[in-house]
């Protein structure tokens, strides 16, 4: 029997991850000049888990809520990106979404060497499971950074997807003020004034 090959399943892991690139997203750059990709998205989400540490809960983990969000979004290699306010017919956390995600998460962890897939999995299902402070932590983060994003964009995505004020308060509030409170309260301050300011209220 021949030898597994640990270095070759290391990059083959890393080849296959360079597609994130390739999948865009609903919200466009700060500047407009296009969509966002998943990577860069995963890449800024790392940056806000390690900028606003402080705001963290005594019992997250802040390096590995930078792990999660490395790898939260690999899936959308396979089942592309479902968009929160999406209005295609596509449901985000739709019973389909998530099993086809749980099946591209198993094929895309599986390229690594069995001990790295069992820990890359199992730290992609706490983050989807949300049942921990950490997970919680990288979940509101993925929240925050749309709206943030958005708002640098002039809308963005809410023009395109006609949001409102109020379908903010309910599909991202919960996930972030519980967690990130401070965070909140200063994000939606301005994702109200952004609303008011374009007569969207």
């Amino acid at each position: 029997m021949a030898p597994v090959d640990r270095l070759g399943q290391q990059l083959a892991f890393l080849r296959e991850v360079e597609k994130l690139k390739s999948v865009y997203r609903s919200t466009p750059l700060a500047d407009g000049s296009r969509k966002e990709n998943s990577g860069e998205h995963s890449w800024t989400l790392a940056l806000y888990a390690l900028v606003l540490a402080d705001q963290a809960g005594p019992d997250v983990d802040v390096a590995k809520a930078v792990r999660m969000l490395l790898i939260h979004d690999l899936v959308e290699i396979d089942v592309g990106d479902v968009p929160l306010h999406s209005q295609n017919g596509l449901a985000h956390g739709a019973a389909d979404i998530v099993l086809a995600e749980a099946a591209a998460a198993k094929r895309i962890f599986g390229l690594l060497p069995p001990d790295l897939a069992q820990e890359m999995l199992e730290t992609w299902h706490e983050f989807e499971d949300a049942q921990t402070p950490t997970a919680r932590y990288a979940k509101s983060l993925d929240r925050v950074q749309p709206p943030v994003l958005n708002m640098l964009g002039d809308g963005g995505s809410w023009l395109e997807y006609d949001v409102t004020l109020e379908q903010i308060d309910t599909r991202i509030a919960p996930k972030v003020a519980l967690t990130l409170p401070n965070v909140w309260q200063r994000v939606r301050a301005e994702i109200a004034q952004w609303f008011s300011a374009h007569g969207r209220i």
